[in-house]
């Protein structure tokens, strides 16, 4: 089956609202194919803004202004006063202070102990409890909630890249939108990336959708605040497939115009050491996330991007990076076989069944198409 075939198989009867997928390879974007969706249309990336967070910290170590090994509060002193989140008596948070100090690596891998309301029970009545603004509020209190852990200890994930954000802002001395322009968008010609879109993009900009208990995907009334108080680095870029398409492409190519190539081979090796990741990652709230089970492969997280450990027979190889966006887009990148893909729509709950199904449909068929080695 095609991808445009199995695109337009997906999106039958509005099990999904729309769809629109990228491939890349090393010398730019390949194919876009889209069903019930303009090619064009403006998406919220969600937490797909990670990784390109992730490469504006690698640009500052590159420069010599930032150390992966460097303590987050050096430069965010206010980091320094988050507590650890151990447990409640009662209805009361029972807080202490971190017995380690997060490390600015520790935020790329997701281990210095910051979490999410929709997928820890603990930060998730913790706000219920004290009125905290969740991440999506954008507020920027929503990242000073509790730690869940001692930095360096388990891996969580969190709001960390965010926090990220904050960095590249403090030592840049530039916002984070007025960075990335500068640093990823400009040289890249992503002309559609910004935390801030203009009409005309919003215009453009597909609605969030929510599963409806009969199975069906309707639009609803959740939107993220515009402009927020803060740039979000950790999920806050909106964008096109074709845009991401072309970053996803410069990371292929050894970090073409925004990194040196050594930067992105320590972005995509396994950091993680002895720490493991979880074998289902638990919704604490379903109207934003199911659950999330893990892959049946040994996995690791690198610097902004989970990693695949092992091939997938017909599919990735091992080494590739991925992620995903919380309204159900996902992306991979196969540095070993050279290609790499991204398929977006605007759906909640995380991790939706029939969007995963349209996921790995189409990461397959595009192994298929472009006969790229896999397994």
């Amino acid at each position: 089956m095609s991808v445009q075939e199995l695109l337009d198989t997906a999106v039958e009867g509005d099990a999904i609202p729309g769809l629109v997928a990228i491939t890349a390879t090393p010398e730019g974007v390949g194919e876009i194919t889209a069903a019930g969706l303009p090619d064009d249309t403006i998406f919220r990336y969600a937490s797909m803004t990670k990784l390109i967070t992730t490469v504006a910290v690698m640009q500052l170590v590159e420069r010599g202004e930032l150390a992966l090994e460097q303590e987050v509060a050096s430069v965010l002193p206010e980091f320094a006063d988050l507590q650890v989140l151990d447990s409640f008596e009662g209805n009361e948070p029972v807080l202490r202070a971190p017995a380690s100090a997060a490390t600015v690596g520790q935020l790329l891998n997701h281990t210095a102990g910051c979490s999410y309301f929709f997928s820890n029970e603990r930060l998730h009545r913790y706000n219920e409890i004290t009125g905290g603004p969740h991440i999506l509020t954008g507020l920027r209190a929503s990242v000073t909630a509790p730690l869940i852990a001692d930095p360096g200890t388990i891996w969580e994930y969190g709001c960390n890249t965010d926090w990220a954000g904050l960095l590249v802002e403090e030592i840049s001395g530039s916002d984070l939108e007025t960075y990335l322009r500068q640093n990823v968008s400009d040289p890249l010609g992503l002309e559609s990336v910004t935390f801030a879109p203009s009409d005309e993009q919003r215009d453009r900009m597909m609605p969030i959708h929510h599963r409806q208990p009969d199975g069906s995907a309707a639009p609803g009334e959740l939107e993220l605040p515009s402009p927020p108080e803060f740039w979000p680095g950790g999920h806050g870029l909106h964008g096109t497939a074709a845009d991401y398409g072309r970053f996803m492409a410069a990371i292929l190519n050894g970090g073409a115009e925004i990194l040196q190539p050594a930067s992105v081979d320590r972005m995509f090796a396994n950091t993680l050491g002895d720490i493991a990741l979880p074998e289902l990652i638990r919704s604490a709230d379903p109207i934003f996330s199911n659950d999330i089970p893990s892959l049946p492969v040994p996995q690791g997280w690198g610097l902004g991007v989970h990693l695949t450990l092992e091939d997938l027979p017909g599919m990735r190889r091992a080494g590739t990076g991925d992620w995903a966006g919380l309204f159900n887009s996902y992306y991979w990148i196969d540095r070993a076989s050279g290609v790499a893909g991204a398929i977006f729509t605007q759906l909640l709950p995380f991790f939706d069944e029939r969007v995963v199904e349209a996921a790995i449909g189409f990461e397959q068929a595009v192994y298929t198409e472009v006969g790229a080695p896999a397994g």
